[in-house]
């Protein structure tokens, strides 16, 4: 028997029983599809949040208070001293700027409505280091800092909760913690970050936060932003950074009372964190492949079952255990390939829901459907319908024919 012949005859036995059929390829179709929708959920929630890191800024260093991985006794602040000598040109002649920071929570209202924003306290060099843009307004000047203003910028989640637009909103005066505060601009939408979503956020002169909002030391510091002069700079930037803090720190040999990020280190981590919960989603939505194959194979044991006359039949006219193996085998690749692009198709149109919820919701992701994911999902169907059928074809193939001709 040819494979042009097996695939008309299975064709025609599929037609012949239409309903069992359509409901075991709705068994491959629903993993198929669950495949394809988690690994286009989870590409494109990795291809966002790394995005969303990159959008933070260029050949970026963050340098924290602490150690993260010894104990260290005795750990020292970060102070604006450290960031002046990080500054310095002739100590860290690879740094571009430093852009020191203090963050925390508060509460923001304004004509009876209320959010609760991370607030940052900062400098004017953030700007840069963090390619912050303005829809409106300006930032935080030097003249801000040194007169520790009570002026704001809102962040674009801030400015549509409380005032419903992103526009005209400069010169309005909204109450930070209780206390009076005047908006001079409100930032570009940046979506999510490594340190949380950037548009729910407001910005504050860092001499402000540390003294009326934060409740800090008025020399501290929570992070600092360093940026190296290119890309290829940042070893040596961050090398320069270490010894700077390490030689006022005083700290002894491999016990640094800091940690330096660089942003490939978190682009890393983000990515093998989102990869992991990516192979996740896939497992667990293969899991309905692999009963939809289950459901293959008890079809098609009831359809040896069913035509045990047939098959006697056609053994007795000269077919060969290969010929009777190779058209059951056809009948389960063809409900599993059927199953397959059927499943891709409507994976997609899940996937594209998702994303279509996630943007109405307020948290926007693009789901990506990569070839990958459509080879990976259409190939592992088409197996998991060869492996199922192989029992139920071999148990067919091995009938005997005087024994068939007899089955009732």
């Amino acid at each position: 028997m040819d494979i042009v012949l097996a695939l008309k005859e299975a064709l025609e036995s599929l037609n012949a029983n239409k309903m069992r059929a359509g409901l075991t390829i709705l068994g491959i179709v629903i993993g198929v599809a669950a495949v394809i929708a988690m690994l286009a959920v989870g590409a494109g929630a990795q291809d966002t949040i790394l995005g969303s890191i990159s959008g933070i800024g260029t050949n970026l260093l963050f340098v924290f208070q602490g150690n993260t991985q010894e104990d260290v006794r005795n750990e020292q602040p970060l102070t604006m001293n450290d960031v002046n000598a990080m500054s310095d040109v002739f100590q860290a002649p690879h740094v571009q700027s430093v852009a020191p920071m203090v963050y925390g929570n508060t509460t923001v209202t304004y004509g009876g409505e209320t959010a609760s924003p991370e607030i940052y306290g900062v400098t004017s060099e953030f700007a840069v280091v963090s390619n912050y843009n303005m829809i409106e307004g300006s930032f935080i000047s030097d003249e801000n800092v040194n007169g520790r203003a009570s002026v704001v910028l809102l962040g674009p989640d801030v400015a549509d909760k409380l005032f419903g637009r992103r526009t005209l909103i400069t010169g309005e005066t909204v109450r930070v913690d209780g206390q009076p505060f005047r908006v001079i601009g409100i930032l570009e939408s940046k979506g999510g970050g490594s340190f949380g979503s950037q548009d729910n956020v407001i910005i504050v002169p860092i001499t402000t936060a540390r003294v009326r909002l934060l409740d800090r030391d008025r020399d501290q510091v929570d992070l600092v932003y360093v940026q190296a002069m290119d890309a290829e700079s940042v070893p040596a930037a961050s090398e320069e950074v270490a010894q700077i803090l390490r030689s006022r720190h005083r700290t002894e040999v491999g016990l640094d009372d800091f940690t330096i990020y660089t942003q490939e280190d978190i682009l890393s981590v983000a990515g093998t964190i989102t990869s992991v919960l990516t192979i996740f989603l896939g497992g667990i939505a293969a899991i309905s492949l692999l009963v939809g194959g289950i459901g293959i194979m008890n079809i098609m044991l009831v359809s040896v079952t069913e035509r045990t006359r047939e098959i006697g039949l056609r053994k007795a006219l000269g077919a060969r255990k290969a010929d009777i193996l190779l058209q059951f085998l056809t009948e389960s690749s063809l409900l599993s390939l059927f199953g397959g692009l059927i499943g891709i198709i409507v994976g997609w149109l899940i996937a594209m829901a998702i994303g279509k919820i996630a943007t109405a919701s307020g948290t926007p992701f693009n789901p990506s459907v990569g070839i990958n994911a459509i080879l990976l999902a259409t190939i592992f169907s088409t197996a998991v319908g060869l492996f199922f059928g192989i029992y139920p074809a071999n148990r067919a193939a091995n009938l005997e024919p005087v024994e068939a001709l007899r089955y009732e």
